[in-house]
């Protein structure tokens, strides 16, 4: 099984930190966050990792290198050219994809079952399969609906009757659907995600997990506390 990591961005919402860091690379309970994030990958089976680097990615590979202390085989994509977007990134790397991936976010811990997810994508025709959790508008504003099995809209701005579902942070993708992402230019992975749902290409994944994640200062020092203390679960 591979991994996509999309750990190029800024990390604005975590200034000033992130003005001598990347975002991965932001310490926790005494490792960088992305150490912990390859740890529990390589725990589940997931080892083969490529990471999307741009602002300050130099900093990650003089840590991590090709990724064999800690059991990982790493490889790295370079935004040469200015910051692509999060599905611009992903097309940017695919010389380097296997034929399906996952696809996670740089600041995002996912703790799930990654061969049970595969292996339901792998029983299908789509294209992508995004994890949900049905939220309810709970948490935060619900941006996904489902219908049978289905993703049918994904949008983080503009709220459509029925979505009921927060996406988790995590996808699988089939390489031959960045052909729909236009290459070398900015893209979003919403863009990229909301297109496949328009043509019914996009399968949802259900899962009561929740997600950890520092993007934010509150996610940060919850994660901090609950590496701590032992309680990511």
């Amino acid at each position: 099984m591979q991994m996509l990591i999309l750990a190029g961005g800024l990390g604005t919402r975590l200034r000033p930190i992130t003005k001598r860091l990347p975002k991965c690379m932001v310490p926790a309970g005494g490792r960088p966050f992305l150490e912990h994030q390859l740890r529990l990958l390589v725990s589940r089976g997931v080892r083969d990792i490529v990471l999307c680097v741009g602002y300050l990615g130099h900093k990650v590979l003089e840590h991590f290198g090709d990724g064999h202390h800690l059991g990982a085989h790493l490889t790295y994509a370079w935004e040469r050219n200015g910051l692509l977007g999060t599905a611009g990134a992903i097309r940017n790397a695919e010389a380097l994809l296997a034929p399906e991936f996952f696809v996670a976010n740089g600041d995002s811990y996912p703790v799930l079952d990654y061969r049970a997810i595969m292996r339901r994508f792998r029983h299908s025709d789509a294209l992508g399969m995004m994890v949900v959790h049905r939220n309810e508008g709970r948490l935060r504003p619900s941006n996904v609906a489902v219908n049978d099995g289905l993703v049918t809209a994904y949008d983080n701005t503009t709220r459509i009757p029925g979505m009921a579902y927060v996406e988790q942070g995590l996808c699988v993708v089939r390489r031959r659907a960045l052909r729909l992402i236009p290459p070398g230019m900015p893209f979003s992975q919403r863009q990229f995600l909301g297109m496949l749902a328009r043509r019914r290409q996009l399968l949802a994944y259900e899962t009561e997990q929740r997600i950890y994640e520092i993007g934010s200062p509150l996610g940060l020092a919850e994660f901090r506390r609950l590496i701590t203390v032992g309680g990511l679960s």
